[in-house]
């Protein structure tokens, strides 16, 4: 063979780098122009040329960067054909089943590192010139060829994604909105790899007001090759078999923590170049770092919006307001807070629990006791609050409202009670949303401790230690209030015949379970319909709202003919019975003084009876 055509050669293979060095679809179409230059000058009409790329040969095909790679070959496999020349038949790579055979030709780069690998028909005149010294200026000439268009491959499709990555990242840093962060990530993916299927894997803290594909990240459930690039921060790549894809874990990593995964499915046959993978975490980083910056600009107002609702609320809770208008507005704040679908509020006595009227209905029924014994049965062992993404996931019992908070209500180290908020969605309340309730909860403790306090000191007011009757002052204010509001109603005075004479004979404490005796027959006629009140003494008193004159002489006969079969030692009382209407000018100070002469009256004729007051005539 005339060794001179090695000019002309390199002449057309000038103009196949002159003809694709500018062109974007260079990476294929070269390969086309030197098969007719081997078919011109060797006979040779089957060449695959493989592209060397992580240790392996990858065949070149159209679109090779998205397309399958099929027919790879391993580097470790034929190098040991290459140590002392570049060319040479390797039997297990004839796959055409030629008559002349195939000869694999490598091609290297400047350090002499594998660059690519040309497979061809062994035709009897390319065995003539491989025996020429001018086969090795041919390789050197078709290696340089393969750099520069690969150099060019290399900065045509780095400068449209540095370009597409310079795109989404300014829109990254001219927004705060996470749902446009993630939605633009995506997007992003999506041009870059039009043919792979990519989805977020995000954690459990983001916004998830977001239309795009996400799924939430779970250390239970995830596979192993995604939680190992969640913890380590560093790309994995899966074999999934099962799912019938490769796996490409990308973390979304920012400069304080990783906030998710990004995923890519490929076919199994396919291999992530370097630049692709580069590209891909180039992309998850500014992502992650954009997400950082979305994420502390909203923890900065939500700090000071969480703040100004502490403030609020406790501002609010110390205006001494009763237990239940502090609930109830404590339940706006919670739901305008959180936007729970269940609020709950549960006081924890020695035996027995008690749910407030300001809870949502639903913790009165049957089923909202299931979710109050479920955190009863928590604080019963331990102090801590409760904090559940998906409780079904806790329990063999199937939950319709799977996301639950609970913070104890403590008072001195003690929980008295807990607030329960609930939502259907598993892991609806973020931690960020645990911690703000935690902080509420325990800011309101104090205020809920105080107003039940003021309560049971009220209590202790209001009502007769000895008998648990209400207090006289007690009384007063209830009969003023209702001379005010009602149309009418019944006050009875008694006084217990002979009380000195008992207290004498049997002594004080007699007395004193005497007149607790009574007192109970007064609050068991009473229930509902009026109160029982220790006037003073042995004097007690009974108030009988909305009732009529008649009405009132027919309980008063009731309690007047119970009071001795129920004492002991059986005593008696005399009774006066006053009446009113919203007709009468009439002083809730002269109502008492009218039926304490009535039970003078009683008593001067007597005793154990009841008189009425009668007005005398005009």
């Amino acid at each position: 063979m005339d060794v001179k055509i090695v000019e002309p050669i390199k002449c057309r293979i000038l103009d196949i780098w002159y003809e694709n060095v500018f062109n974007h679809e260079s990476s294929y179409n070269w390969f086309e122009d030197l098969k007719e230059i081997l078919s011109e000058f060797f006979n040779v009409q089957v060449a695959n040329y493989f592209i060397y790329d992580t240790d392996t040969f990858l065949q070149l095909q159209w679109n090779h960067s998205l397309a399958k790679k099929l027919n790879a070959i391993k580097w470790l496999e034929i190098e040991g054909f290459f140590y002392d020349q570049d060319f040479n038949e390797i039997p297990f790579l004839q796959k055409n089943l030629l008559a002349v055979g195939e000869v694999s030709i490598l091609l290297r780069d400047q350090e002499n590192q594998p660059l690519g690998l040309l497979v061809m028909e062994s035709t009897p005149k390319w065995k003539e010139f491989s025996q020429t010294t001018e086969v090795f200026s041919f390789i050197s000439t078709i290696s340089t060829l393969v750099q520069k268009i690969k150099k060019t491959v290399y900065l045509t499709q780095q400068e449209h994604q540095y370009r597409n990555l310079f795109n989404v990242t300014k829109m990254f840093y001219s927004t705060l909105d996470i749902g446009q962060i993630l939605e633009g990530t995506l997007n992003a993916v999506q041009e870059a790899f039009p043919n792979f299927k990519s989805i977020l894997i995000l954690s459990n803290d983001q916004d998830r007001k977001t239309s795009v594909p996400y799924k939430l990240f779970d250390y239970t459930s995830e596979r192993p090759a995604t939680v190992e690039a969640y913890v380590s921060g560093e790309i994995t790549t899966e074999l999934a078999t099962d799912l019938g894809v490769r796996l490409l874990n990308v973390p979304i990593k920012g400069k304080q923590g990783i906030y998710g995964i990004l995923q890519m499915s490929t076919p199994l046959d396919y291999l992530f170049s370097v630049r692709q993978k580069e590209f891909a975490s180039l992309l998850a980083t500014a992502a992650g770092n954009a997400l950082e910056n979305a994420k502390l600009y909203i923890q900065s107002h939500r700090l000071v919006s969480d703040l100004q609702l502490i403030n609020e609320t406790t501002h609010k809770l110390n205006m001494n307001l009763s237990l239940e208008d502090m609930l109830s507005f404590l339940y706006k704040q919670l739901n305008k807070s959180f936007h729970p679908d269940q609020i709950g509020f549960v006081f924890l006595n020695e035996e027995e629990h008690e749910t407030s009227s300001a809870s949502s209905d639903f913790f009165l029924s049957s089923n909202g006791q299931e979710y109050i014994k479920y955190v009863v049965n928590h604080f019963e062992k331990m102090q801590d609050s409760l904090f559940i993404a998906d409780l079904n996931r806790l329990s063999e019992q199937e939950f319709d409202f799977r996301s639950l908070i609970a913070i104890p209500l403590k008072e001195q180290n003690h929980i008295t009670g807990f607030s329960i908020v609930l939502h259907k969605e598993p892991y609806f309340f973020s931690f960020d949303s645990f911690k703000l309730m935690q902080s509420l909860i325990q800011h309101s403790s104090l205020a809920i401790s105080n107003s039940k306090l003021r309560i049971k000191l009220q209590e202790m007011v209001n009502r007769d230690h000895l008998t648990n009757l209400f207090a006289r002052k007690y009384l007063d204010k209830y009969v003023e209030t209702s001379m005010k509001n009602d149309e009418r109603g019944v006050f009875i005075l008694m006084d217990i015949d002979n009380f000195k004479l008992v207290n004498d004979t049997h002594g004080h404490q007699v007395g004193d379970e005497i007149l607790k005796q009574i007192a109970s027959i007064i609050q068991k006629r009473t229930e509902g319909i009026g109160i029982g009140a220790r006037w003073g003494g042995e004097e007690l008193a009974v108030y009988l709202s909305q009732m009529t004159i008649e009405e009132g002489i027919e309980e008063s006969k009731k309690i007047i003919n119970l009071i001795p079969h129920h004492t002991n030692p059986s005593v008696t009382v005399s009774m006066g019975v006053c009446g009113w209407d919203k007709h009468d000018l009439l002083s809730f100070h002269h109502l008492f003084h009218n039926a304490d002469t009535a039970m003078y009256e009683a008593k001067n004729n007597g005793k154990n009876q009841l008189r009425i007051y009668q007005a005398p005539p005009l």
